[in-house]
């Protein structure tokens, strides 16, 4: 099958710009606000809007990672541990926080962040970010900023290159 490219480097940037400025009208405003980028390319996706909202507001917002490596739920739960599975220079207890990823697919990424999160701390409120929501979800979850949603088939892979991974900016189906 041939690949098609949905968004290129200048369609991200607008839609990131739009996701910040949706994040701070949710928020009204950038106050108490945090982003977690999951691992990999949502962590990139997070700085690039902390920047946004830097540019926007004048404020620079907490911004760190998350690894949901241990919280999967297709890994042996005697694997997981109790180590904090989040880097962020502020505490996020009673904070917005916005989980930033890359594609929502099945659901089961945030459903880790979520609970990997929560073990450690105590958010005011948790939001989902996502550049791309490509529908089948096998869980209860939505996000509260879509990129672009593409409906897509189980047989497609929808592919995020970013340029701080990958030396180029596009999401691509194939």
């Amino acid at each position: 099958m041939a690949e098609r490219v949905i968004l290129d480097e200048s369609a991200i940037n607008r839609t990131l710009t739009r996701i910040a400025h949706e994040i701070l009208e949710y928020n009204k405003g950038s106050k108490n606000l945090a982003l977690l980028g999951i691992k990999t390319r949502g962590e990139f996706l997070a700085k690039r809007i902390q920047h946004k909202i830097q540019q926007i507001e004048e404020v620079e917002i907490p911004t760190g990672t998350i690894d949901i490596t241990h919280f999967r739920d297709d890994i042996d739960a005697r694997t997981q541990h109790n180590a904090k599975t989040f880097e962020i220079d502020a505490d996020i207890n009673n904070r917005v926080v916005i989980i930033v990823d890359d594609v929502l697919y099945t659901g089961r990424t945030v459903r880790a962040s979520l609970d990997a999160i929560l073990l450690h701390s105590r958010p005011q409120k948790i939001g989902l970010a996502t550049l791309v929501d490509r529908g089948h979800r096998e869980l209860p979850i939505r996000a509260d900023f879509v990129g672009k949603n593409i409906p897509t088939s189980h047989e497609e892979s929808v592919e995020v290159y970013l340029e701080e991974v990958d030396n180029q900016n596009a999401v691509v189906i194939k």
